[in-house]
């Protein structure tokens, strides 16, 4: 085989319940490929259920990446998951393979395929005293105080993300730049092509399924999971435990909260979760859209095979 232009990829992407893992699974196989997860969740160790990790039985007969590779205490990005999977599909198309990169986390996706901004490292100790100055801080003041000083990184970060508003704060007091001064220098060049796979659901149906995981991730023991995470000694301020699906559940559990108050809670949560992925998609131009609820899987798997594999020896021609 003659040495690549490029490394090539397919992305699935979506909102939370729309059909993407199932349709990746089948399609893997049909491919003879692996799945290279993108999901922020599906990282952490002990996390299965309420992250709808694929089963142990699907993962023999598909190989996924990037699952269960961090505990639930540690925290992950972007920039980490863009350098792990570039290894992966690497290995994988000098094998002739296209890797399929699966998930809802759009940022990750973003960040693989058009780079990433290079920010100043901030030492771990000052880190962690910046953080420290504004740890009596709610989520709101800390919101407020990154858009006086970075009005265009307040305009895209949700301000219930504890996690990001600290961050791009700690950068503008570390550097004296606003962290969109580094967005705004983002590499584009990654010798990475993509073709790029949208499932979709009409929203109402999309909202019901939700709910329904929901239901049925009760069922499964997803309670008795997050109260296995909390005996292991790990923390609801723990990256994992901030997880939608995993948070709400946390008063029942501790404090005696009505359980159907928490479980209408999550579900809300995880809608409202869904409709902040379906605007983040809408920006994006996909090859190919696929209505979850009507495809004809069987001649989809070979129509998107034979339009992957063109575009591949493409690459390689």
């Amino acid at each position: 085989m003659s040495v690549p232009k490029s490394l090539f990829v397919a992305t699935i992407q979506g909102a939370t319940a729309s059909g993407k893992s199932n349709f990746a699974l089948e399609l893997a196989r049909y491919l003879n490929t692996e799945i290279i997860s993108a999901d922020s969740r599906q990282i952490y160790k002990f996390m299965d259920i309420g992250t709808a990790k694929p089963s142990p039985q699907d993962r023999k007969k598909v190989q996924h990446h990037l699952i269960d590779i961090i505990t639930p205490d540690q925290y992950y990005n972007a920039g980490k998951f863009a350098r792990a999977a570039r290894s992966i599909i690497c290995g994988l198309n000098d094998e002739g393979k296209i890797p399929l990169i699966v998930g809802g986390t759009g940022f990750y996706i973003k960040s693989l395929l058009e780079g990433l901004a290079i920010i100043p490292e901030i030492p771990g100790n000052i880190k962690k005293d910046l953080i420290k100055k504004h740890q009596e801080k709610n989520n709101q003041q800390l919101y407020d105080y990154l858009t006086s000083v970075d009005p265009a990184a307040a305009s895209r970060i949700n301000v219930q993300d504890r996690q990001k508003l600290l961050r791009a704060i700690s950068v503008y007091e570390f550097t004296g730049q606003p962290i969109s001064h580094y967005w705004q220098k983002q590499k584009s060049e990654t010798g990475l092509q993509s073709y790029n796979i949208l499932m979709s659901r009409d929203r109402e149906i999309l909202y019901r399924k939700i709910d329904e995981r929901l239901d049925k991730m009760i069922e499964s023991g997803l309670l008795n999971e997050i109260e296995d995470l909390l005996n292991r000694g790990y923390k609801e301020d723990d990256p994992g435990l901030r997880s939608v699906g995993y948070q709400e559940f946390i008063p029942y559990l501790q404090k005696g909260t009505d359980l159907k108050q928490c479980l209408e809670l999550a579900k809300q949560h995880t809608r409202n979760y869904a409709k902040r992925q379906l605007t983040w998609l809408k920006k994006i131009e996909f090859d190919l859209t696929l209505d979850a609820s009507s495809i004809n899987f069987s001649q989809i798997y070979k129509d998107i095979g034979d339009s992957l594999r063109r575009t591949y020896d493409s690459c390689y021609s």
